[in-house]
């Protein structure tokens, strides 16, 4: 632990360049090393400068010591470029993060088919729709679903993720204790019992603008491939596409409607040559031969949550009494219920209930039972009331 402390002060040094950052790591054994040498031994490190070599001139650790007290204390682990832990997707990007904070646990991205879902933060129902719809398909047939867990197209793409089972990575601009935006606040806490939220940036650093383009090389270098479901003429998600393209990887789009502003990125995306997504195997089939034994066309059947505002034709307008369907444990549905989803239905009934109640009812962890009721709240099997309040929305069957 106190060799993190060296990167944290060299990640720390403002002004220093990327690149004068990692020419210092491939002269210098390790950071602890950087700290120690002389000017002199400094300037002998590829890219270095005396207006650069200037910056290592501030040796004072205590910043880098309330880093590491404010990761221990939030449950955050550190993992530098050196460690074997740290992707090589990643690694071998032009210009890799030193160090990342994470939140969760982070998976063996080498190994895993994974796609970055990207799109605007002022989406429409159809992009909404579309990014919960296909991160449900990319998760359930086997990929590890990356986002940067903005507002709009990134939010959907990491809940349909979530309800689909799978691993999902939020990649942030901000520090990993930090909620951005605010109402995201339950999701972070779904994506870190999932999979894991990292960032370059220490616990405690609030979002800025210069963050987010910064970060999308993280996004991109940790995937196979970058899906941009819903994106204007100028996004940001048009950003990650050119970045992911720099680095090697393939870029797919969603198309939409030929009048439609928010889809014209998209699809001059599809007319420069991305890949047409209309659902999750048309990515996944590309590398199904790659992992034969994980990836799979039939992951599970998406449900779409009603919309109480459409009516079919020859409805009546009277809105019918509400019935509750009945669910059972054995059927295909019921069976892909988690065990932590199953114990709650079964102690969840028509009355609301807190979720402190059935946490002591369950004896199954707080974290876990928040991020099971939002997968059963986003399938319809439960309804919320105030007071964060719960009740069964099913009739339970063996």
């Amino acid at each position: 632990m106190s060799a993190l402390k060296y990167w944290i002060w060299l990640c720390q040094r403002k002004g220093l360049r990327s690149q004068t950052r990692l020419g210092l790591l491939e002269h210098f054994a390790a950071p602890e090393d950087i700290y120690c040498a002389d000017p002199g031994e400094l300037l002998l490190s590829p890219e270095m400068t005396r207006e650069q070599a200037e910056l290592l001139a501030d040796k004072d650790l205590s910043a880098a010591e309330r880093v590491l007290e404010s990761c221990a204390k939030a449950g955050i682990s550190l993992l530098t470029m050196q460690d074997a832990a740290y992707p090589d997707r990643l690694r071998n990007i032009y210009d890799p993060p030193c160090l990342l904070y994470c939140r969760g646990r982070l998976p063996a991205m080498d190994e895993e088919a994974a796609v970055a879902a990207v799109g605007t933060r002022r989406a429409t129902p159809y992009g909404i729709r579309a990014a919960e719809r296909l991160g449900f398909e990319l998760a359930a047939g086997g990929a590890a679903v990356v986002t940067g867990m903005a507002r709009g197209i990134d939010s959907a793409a990491a809940k349909g993720a979530l309800r689909g089972g799978g691993t999902v990575v939020g990649v942030l601009g901000n520090g990993p204790d930090v909620i951005y935006p605010p109402e995201n606040r339950e999701l972070y806490e779904d994506v870190a019992a999932a999979g894991a939220l990292i960032s370059e940036y220490a616990p405690g650093t609030e979002p800025a603008g210069n963050h987010f383009p910064v970060r999308n090389r993280i996004l991109s270098g940790l995937c196979l491939a970058t899906l941009v479901v819903e994106a204007p003429e100028r996004s940001g998600a048009l950003i990650t596409a050119q970045t992911a393209l720099e680095q090697g990887r393939d870029v797919y789009a969603v198309p939409g409607p030929i009048d439609a502003p928010m889809s014209r990125g998209c699809n001059d995306l599809i007319r420069q040559g991305a890949g047409l997504v209309t659902r999750g195997w048309d990515i996944l089939q590309d590398y199904a031969g790659r992992w034969p034994e994980k990836l799979r066309e039939d992951g599970g059947a998406y449900r779409k949550k009603p919309d109480p505002g459409t009516r079919e034709p020859g409805e009546s307008r009277e809105p019918p009494q509400k019935v509750p369907r009945t669910l059972s444990l054995s059927s295909k549905e019921g069976a892909a219920l988690t065990d932590d989803q199953t114990a709650i239905l079964r102690a969840l009934t028509d009355e609301p209930m807190l979720t402190d109640d059935l946490i002591e009812r369950t004896q199954i962890p707080a974290r876990r039972v928040s991020s099971a009721l939002t997968m059963l709240e986003l399938d319809s099997y439960v309804l919320q009331s105030a007071g964060k309040r719960y009740a069964r929305n099913v009739v339970l069957s063996e």
